[in-house]
């Protein structure tokens, strides 16, 4: 039972509601959180042979760097959308792709939280 303060089980336990808390696994998918871990992990491997740390992204890169990357990765996404038959890329490539946008437009944002929070401090 929720009265809306606290919600009480049948087994006698209680709980504050869950009224305007974040649904954290409601608004993500572990399959596709899964499949972005993966790229993320393949793309560690650095051209010198160096392994990036998994966090390095948030040591700082420039927004437009992202802007331009993620412009990129899109593309590659619209074209597989528009004409999948002639494209050249495979579904893997495709995910791939799609996962890339999301590094970066999480990227991007990550970006502007800190300024925003930088310039409220």
């Amino acid at each position: 039972m929720d009265n809306g303060t606290v919600r009480k089980f049948e087994t006698g336990a209680t709980r504050d509601t869950a009224e305007n808390k974040l649904d954290f696994e409601g608004f993500l998918s572990p399959v596709v959180l899964t499949r972005y871990a993966e790229y993320l992990n393949k793309n560690r491997k650095q051209p010198d042979g160096q392994l990036r740390d998994s966090d390095n992204w948030q040591k700082g890169i420039p927004k437009d760097v992202y802007m331009k990357s993620m412009f990129r990765h899109f593309m590659d996404v619209w074209i597989i959308h528009r004409d999948p038959v002639e494209c050249p890329l495979e579904e893997d490539e495709l995910q791939d792709a799609l996962c890339a946008v999301v590094f970066n437009a999480m990227g991007y944002l990550f970006e502007e939280l800190k300024e925003s929070r930088n310039a409220n401090s």
